[in-house]
């Protein structure tokens, strides 16, 4: 179903933004780190012709033009990496993050300005790659203006609500110049804080590849001292996130302390990110290890422990 996007006038969208039990880019007050960066359907339902918001539409390109919710963009994991998908030559990195000023010219390019209020959400099981965009975002200083839409496309047309086919005009955005925070580390880093106290290094990929079952690299296994949190564990089987309960168990079973900072790896710095947004939903502070087991296991001054193996 198609729907035209309508302008509602600023008075009322600044009501609606006051009175939104949820979301602090919004300007509502709420000490629930959750409720700050996953809205609800409902939530979207209400301000999805706000206008300052930019949706951005993350999954498979040769299903969003059929369908979408009505305004939102197509968005890739190229539009938020180095070029060509983050292949960076020199390195040999997958998405890699840009640089601030390459960054910067992406996230116009995508219709972002400084009051953009932006809401990312995930077509089908695009989770990770959802999170991943949203990282790049709060990477970027944006991170106070970003939310992801819990359930994302799924939950959406669950619940009955219209999507469209009409893809929308390509707007370029004006932002000023990047305020990066500094949420990626290197190898350096994480292999200096393996045992430092009040940070905890997570694996992300799934346990086949945690536990050296299969290769995931040069060589199988994992992280010395890593700790294992699939990124499959913190949403349900419909997409949605785990209760905040079903998570801190999940955290606390990997040795992950109430403050602690959560620093998260997977293969090329995509599945880590899922684990790193539910973190957040906690209040953890997080890093990502961006080379991540890509990066690692070609090392071979870097410890590895592999556990089907039985060696380091």
């Amino acid at each position: 179903m198609c729907r035209t996007r309508r302008v509602v006038p600023a008075v009322v969208s600044l009501l609606l933004y006051a009175h939104s039990p949820c979301v602090h880019f919004a300007g509502a007050q709420t000490t629930d780190p959750r409720a700050q960066i996953a809205v609800s359907t409902a939530w979207l339902a209400q301000h999805l012709h706000d206008p300052d918001l930019v949706l951005l539409h993350v999954g498979d390109p040769k299903e969003y033009p059929a369908t979408h919710i009505a305004g939102a963009r197509f968005v890739s994991l190229q539009d938020v990496s180095v070029p060509e998908h983050g292949h960076d030559m020199e390195k040999g990195l997958m998405l890699e993050l840009p640089s601030p000023d390459s960054l910067r010219q992406q996230l116009q390019a995508l219709g972002i300005s400084d009051r953009s209020r932006i809401v990312v959400y995930h077509a089908n099981e695009w989770v990770s790659p959802s999170t991943r965009v949203v990282f790049a975002l709060d990477a970027a200083g944006l991170g106070a203006r970003t939310v992801w839409l819990d359930g994302g496309l799924t939950a959406w047309v669950a619940e009955g609500r219209p999507t469209t086919s009409e893809v929308p005009a390509r707007t370029v955005g004006t932002l000023a110049p990047l305020k990066i925070k500094p949420l990626v580390v290197d190898a350096a880093w994480v292999k200096a804080h393996l045992a430092a106290p009040g940070v905890r290094v997570v694996d992300g990929r799934a346990a086949v590849f945690y536990d050296g079952v299969e290769a995931g690299g040069p060589r199988k296994g994992h992280i010395a001292g890593a700790a294992s949190v699939p990124f499959t564990e913190v949403t349900d089987d419909k997409g949605r996130l785990k209760s905040a309960a079903e998570l801190e168990a999940l955290f606390t079973k990997a040795g992950v302390g109430p403050k602690d900072t959560v620093v998260a790896y997977c293969h090329i710095g995509q599945q880590g990110t899922a684990v790193l947004f539910a973190a957040r939903t906690l209040g953890h502070p997080v890093r990502l290890y961006d080379g991540s087991f890509q990066e690692w296991s070609r090392r071979t001054d870097l410890p590895v422990e592999n556990p089907a193996e039985g060696k380091r």
